[in-house]
């Protein structure tokens, strides 16, 4: 269990940092899927390719078009050669509903995550699924 731990602090750190590359001012989300101790795929919430990289409106909301983190990761796999059949997926906030639907569906069975969204709902759906759910303390 020592061991396992190692790896989801080191994969979260990981995670951490890939949130900076996020252009979204109100929160950076972070996400790494990994499947046999091999990184697989990885995403940061953002707008959609071509989009401009703005998240938020004038207001400071964000645009309803904004890919979150785990979605990017998602479906950066449907265009490889991998699948996420038996994955963890570290983010760093745990997923929305909609998001929840969508590890569920891609087949991860595990997921680590640090900071908690506003609505559980996601979480909620998730531990249902019977998908193995972790919060990290750093």
């Amino acid at each position: 269990m020592e061991k396992q731990q190692r790896y989801d602090n080191a994969y979260m750190r990981m995670a951490l940092e890939w949130a900076k590359l996020s252009y979204c001012k109100r929160k950076q989300v972070g996400a790494l899927i990994v499947k046999n101790q091999m990184i697989i795929s990885d995403g940061y919430n953002g707008t959609p390719s071509g989009f401009d990289n703005c998240c938020e409106d004038k207001d400071g909301q964000t645009h309803w078009y904004v890919l979150h983190a785990e979605a990017n990761a998602i479906l950066k796999i449907a265009g490889s050669n991998h699948d996420c059949s038996g994955a963890s997926l570290y983010l760093t906030m745990s997923p929305c509903k909609e998001c929840s639907k969508l590890v569920h569906q891609a087949g991860i069975k595990r997921l680590v995550y640090l900071n908690g969204y506003q609505d559980s709902s996601g979480l909620e759906f998730l531990e249902n699924a019977g998908i193995e759910i972790k919060k990290l303390k750093f």
